[in-house]
């Protein structure tokens, strides 16, 4: 477990729209792009292999802009293919918030961090007491039905609840805005909530009217 005086002020960051890493969780990612594989390098040279994930805002007349909230993980696995691609994973450390971007002469983006205010990041797994999984599991049962999707119901039924909230916010296929809600929600209660109101959501806009039955 890394601790706030581990955390460097300077954090390489990965854009990727709709890819989501949030703190305790694995993010597995496919690396090809020079200037990725010049900042992964990087970070392995670094103490804390720190890579930052950070999602674009659209909400910008630039393309370039950044949403100001990201989260920032640590490499913990890596494979190297044979014509040069990383296969590598993100363990969540913590979140942070972009205070500017330095203009530098690394070919990947780089930016001053702060990680105050995300202090729940570093300690031990949330619990979300008011947490229905029962009722949960049933509204996650009708959404995969609606899409025809599998899933190992076991897995999901032993997962503890900060994992099970965290990896299906990470895994389903929403809008890269509502990834960042999630990213965004100060705690698992609230991450919680902004989940079962995007399934809903989802469900709602179907064109199968009985799963709402």
């Amino acid at each position: 477990m890394m601790h706030p005086a581990d955390l460097p002020d300077t954090v390489s960051v990965f854009p990727l729209p709709g890819a989501l890493l949030l703190p305790r969780s694995r993010l597995p990612l496919h690396i090809f792009e020079p200037r990725y594989l010049q900042m992964l390098d990087d970070a392995l040279k670094t103490k804390e292999r720190l890579i930052g994930m950070v999602q674009p805002n659209p909400c910008q007349n630039d393309d370039t802009k950044l949403h100001r909230i990201g989260c920032a993980g640590r490499v913990t696995q890596f494979s190297e293919t044979e014509d040069g691609r990383y296969l590598i994973t993100l363990s969540g450390v913590s979140r942070f918030r972009i205070q500017s971007e330095f203009d530098g002469f690394t070919p990947y983006r780089r930016c001053a961090v702060t990680w105050d205010g995300f202090d729940r990041d570093l300690g031990k797994g949330e619990i979300d007491d008011t947490f229905d999984r029962s009722g949960f599991l049933r509204l996650l049962g009708r959404y995969f039905s609606a899409r025809q999707l599998s899933t190992d119901w076991e897995s999901l039924n032993e997962a503890d609840d900060e994992l099970l909230v965290n990896s299906l916010s990470m895994l389903l296929d929403f809008d890269p805005e509502d990834k960042q809600a999630l990213l965004e929600a100060p705690c698992l209660r609230t991450r919680r909530e902004t989940l079962v109101t995007l399934i809903e959501f989802s469900l709602r806009g179907g064109s199968n009217e009985e799963q709402l039955q």
